[in-house]
């Protein structure tokens, strides 16, 4: 759950929690060095002094002047605007295809937050189904407001987030061909026979049908490389110098090293078995 708060229009408030309704299936490729096929790490690192900053070290800063920072923790930025990042508040109803489809971005979906108002949800959900209108509303997701329509699919309340039109670029700017088809060659014989053609290819809408079939082609490739022994193992670490013999052993300093040295070696060497296995 990302939040829970309210879908609100007019009086009526639907306790809800919002949910992710997307899920990657993208590929997980390890970045390697390509001197000895180690494992690159993310780092985020002190832009002063290069050192690597913990996470617990970590905070949000709004720069107010050069140089000059406001640190903005989570709940400051409910404390911002308590009301706005616990509600959806619908402003109005319009037909979904009056939405032009560049402006959807990005789907979630809603819940009841509390058994005993699933009328509530239920209730908002069957008057858009009746309608066959969407919610345009607006929403505080991660320190940022998005317009949004909501809408009932497969049993749920969809709140998918739209962009602004401040966000699309023009196409004007892309050069496109003009408008006046018969001016750049196109003949009507050439439009009727696309028009059939598209006419043959219509067929009900069905997504189920539909995979990645780039990526099976591609973890097919990698298996087939993998089977055929062509892989790449992280070279080991080379060990530390011998010291020359001597009377005095400092054990202390044998032992520091050893401990630095751990934590850089154990999660490279598992990482590497397994991209390898």
């Amino acid at each position: 759950m990302i939040w829970r708060g309210h879908v609100s229009f007019g009086l009526v408030s639907i306790p809800v929690g919002l949910y992710p309704a997307e899920s990657a299936n993208a590929l997980d490729f390890t970045l390697l060095d390509t001197k000895d096929h180690s494992p690159i790490g993310y780092r985020k690192v002190n832009k002063s002094t290069g050192a690597e900053v913990p996470a617990s070290r970590i905070a949000r800063g709004f720069e107010y002047a050069k140089g000059r920072y406001v640190i903005v923790t989570d709940e400051d930025l409910r404390r911002a605007s308590p009301e706005r990042t616990q509600r959806i508040d619908i402003l109005s109803f319009t037909d979904q295809s009056e939405i032009d489809p560049r402006y959807f971005e990005r789907p979630y979906y809603l819940s009841p937050s509390v058994a005993k108002n699933d009328k509530g949800y239920v209730l908002l959900r069957e008057a858009l189904k009746k309608t066959g209108k969407v919610g345009v509303a607006t929403v505080v997701i991660r320190a940022r407001q998005h317009l949004a329509a909501l809408f009932p699919c497969d049993g749920a309340l969809v709140l998918n987030t739209i962009r602004y039109p401040s966000e699309l670029r023009d196409a004007t700017e892309l050069g496109l061909p003009g408008q006046n088809a018969h001016d750049l060659g196109v003949t009507t014989k050439e439009v009727d026979m696309a028009e059939r053609l598209i006419s043959d290819m219509v067929e009900p809408w069905r997504p189920e049908k539909y995979r990645d079939e780039y990526q099976e082609e591609l973890l097919g490739f990698v298996r087939r490389r993998a089977k055929e022994g062509d892989v790449e193992e992280a070279e080991p670490e080379a060990p530390p110098p011998r010291k020359a013999p001597g009377n005095v052993v400092d054990i202390m300093e044998l032992l520091k090293q050893s401990l630095d040295r751990a934590p850089k070696a154990k999660p490279a060497s598992r990482r590497a078995k397994r991209r390898s296995a």
